[in-house]
């Protein structure tokens, strides 16, 4: 999912989910919401500092927690590297690619029903929290420089 929201609409979705908005704020959903393979806050942060003189590292951390803890992006920690930020908070698959070591989504029929299937039958006095699928692989622009 790439979502490309104007400064707007997203000051708009921040106060919506009772989220002062801010300049660095704003930047920050705006950039998460347009990078299809899930940044870290580092990579967050050496897109926007330059735009942004302001902009500390200790605010693009802040920031993404703050944004996690209202739902308007997921964590995801994939074999115990660096968090990475997804705007789209609905079930889907991910797909990290082995050389390049990016992150996607991917469409598939993989339904939430199919994540909250798969959590009824966990064994009796198992709760599931939170589901996350990934395949690991070579993306199409890593494959096609073999």
């Amino acid at each position: 999912m790439q979502m490309i929201l104007n400064t707007a609409d997203i000051a708009d979705k921040l106060t919506e989910w009772g989220i002062r908005p801010s300049v660095q704020r704003i930047q920050i959903y705006q950039y998460v919401c347009s990078n299809p393979v899930h940044p870290t806050a580092e990579t967050v942060y050496a897109a926007l500092a330059p735009v942004i003189p302001t902009l500390s590292r200790t605010t693009v951390y802040n920031t993404l927690k703050l944004f996690a803890e209202h739902g308007l992006v997921q964590t995801l920690i994939i074999e115990d590297e660096s968090v990475r930020y997804d705007a789209d908070t609905s079930a889907h698959l991910h797909f990290k690619c082995t050389e390049c070591g990016n992150v996607f989504d991917i469409d598939s029929d993989y339904t939430p029903q199919s994540y909250a299937q798969f959590a009824a039958e966990l064994p009796t006095g198992f709760t599931a929290h939170k589901i996350q699928v990934c395949v690991w692989g070579t993306c199409p622009e890593c494959e096609r420089k073999r």
